[in-house]
């Protein structure tokens, strides 16, 4: 039921079009500090701070989404973690001075950062394996619209008018959300079995694939129930800590670990909190480095989208290492470029060829290094770790978004632009190759597959089709 799931899957988009909002408020908002005639006054520090805030707020964020998530279910989570966004851009409307401008902007972070995970995680569970990898990355889409949103709302209002624009998508996510059922992996995981078939058919329909695989689902619930769980806090506390020791368990967070370190030094966030002042500094000039902006925003959303596509047809992993060693490449060709005109050894007349190679650039970050990270969360976790992995993926998450903000404007200052892409430049290639050794395809497999995966470590030969590519179950070892 492609409807049903498109529905599901809105609420989702609609609070990544707000977060998206959220990373690139800074562009509006910093600049309108700066100005003379402003009430509120911030330096590079402070700025440095409401920027790089919403990471800090990332970490609570993320343990309260988990928390909630594995306790009261998917959609309760969802619904309670957007009403600190709402409150946070009110407070940020209604700001007097850089205290509640911080807090607004901490609750935005605490909001946004909450259903990064989790929206991942309901994409997963309420989606056909077909269908997953798209609506995984349109969720980067989503993100990138709301980057555009700010940008373009930003050049003809004020940061506050922004503020109350970037209340619409999240009330409409909060409608969207009170439509849902239930996740059919969570009600299953909670042995309530009826309702989990019957929240499964209602969004995938009823076929001989959607109930084989609900089939699988269920028993490997009814088996992990034969097992006692831990009941105290203590307990839970120690069987937490036991995660660390398991197989299925580990890989997933290695490979978090290097997705949140890739995804962040690919621009994915710095980008949009410093456009205006990334651009203005390449082509020197800050009345058309709006419409540089506008049209680099442009070209990210629909690469995203095309991702969106492109994932349908592809390889995971051929998509992420084939665009992200590319897009490696033409970074540190722009740096090069950059740096040879900032230092009189080519003319600097042709700015015109860095923002060509920086849309380049940023083409084939959005089609893998991009939407893939974040697709994975929705997918690597056993439904047992779960929550747990949703909180440390959230930690990994938040730091990587604290230390990039707060850096990026100190290297800008140090190393201008060419210098802070290159050391990112760097970083990423570290990163892309770290996945590639450890990080399997999950294209078009269920994710009791995909888990039986992380438990036994190998697949076999199952059925071998026209175009050579091989579909795989899992056995034991």
């Amino acid at each position: 039921m492609l409807l049903f799931q498109t529905w599901a899957v809105m609420g989702v988009l609609l609070n990544m079009l707000g977060q998206g909002m959220v990373l690139s408020f800074p562009t509006v908002l910093l600049p309108a500090l700066s100005l003379p005639d402003s009430e509120i006054k911030a330096d590079i520090y402070v700025a440095s701070w409401l920027a790089s805030v919403i990471g800090i707020a990332g970490i609570p964020g993320f343990l309260m989404s988990s928390f909630l998530m594995d306790i009261y279910g998917r959609k309760l989570a969802h619904g309670v973690v957007l009403i600190p966004g709402i409150l946070g851009w009110l407070l940020i409307y209604f700001a007097k001075n850089i205290t509640v401008l911080i807090i607004g902007r901490s609750l935005c972070g605490f909001a946004a950062s909450a259903t990064v995970c989790l929206g991942a995680v309901v994409i997963g569970e309420y989606t056909s394996p077909g269908n997953r990898g798209m609506f995984l990355n349109l969720k980067t889409t989503a993100v990138c619209v709301g980057n555009m949103v700010v940008h373009i709302f930003g050049h003809f209002y004020s940061y506050k008018i922004v503020a109350l624009i970037a209340l619409i998508p999240l009330f409409l996510s909060l409608i969207i959300i009170l439509t849902w059922p239930e996740s059919p992996a969570w009600l299953a995981s909670r042995k309530r079995f009826d309702e989990s078939e019957k929240a499964f058919y209602w969004l995938r329909g009823k076929s001989v694939k959607s109930t084989r695989e609900l089939e699988e689902m269920i028993r490997a619930q009814k088996e992990r129930n034969e097992y006692p769980s831990a009941k105290s806090m203590p307990a839970k506390f120690l069987d937490f800590f036991r995660k660390f020791t398991k197989r299925d368990f580990i890989k997933p967070v290695m490979i978090i670990f290097f997705s949140a370190v890739l995804l962040e030094s690919c621009g994915r966030h710095i980008f949009p909190a410093y456009a205006l002042q990334i651009i203005g500094e390449v082509t020197e000039s800050k009345s058309q480095s709006f419409y540089f902006t506008l049209g680099i925003d442009s070209i990210i959303s629909i690469s995203a989208m095309f991702s969106s596509a492109l994932v349908k047809i592809m390889k995971r992993r051929r998509l992420l290492f084939g665009s992200g060693f590319a897009a490696v490449i033409v970074l540190f060709s722009v740096c090069l470029y950059l740096y040879l005109s900032a230092n009189g050894y080519i003319a600097k007349d042709k700015s015109w060829i860095a923002i060509a190679l920086f849309s380049l650039y940023f083409i084939l970050s959005n089609l893998g290094c991009t939407p893939i990270p974040l697709a994975l969360l929705g997918e690597i976790f056993p439904l047992a770790h779960r929550g747990a992995g949703s909180a440390v993926a959230g930690v990994f998450l938040s730091l990587a978004v604290m230390a990039g903000m707060q850096v990026t404007p100190f290297l800008l200052v140090s190393l201008k632009v060419y210098g802070t892409f290159a050391v990112f430049g760097l970083v990423m290639g570290v990163a892309l190759i770290a996945l590639y050794f450890i990080l399997p395809e999950t294209k078009d497999r269920t994710l009791q597959e995909i888990e039986d995966y992380f438990n036994f470590g190998r697949y076999r030969d199952d059925v071998i089709e026209n175009d050579d590519e091989v579909k795989m179950k899992m056995i034991p070892q």
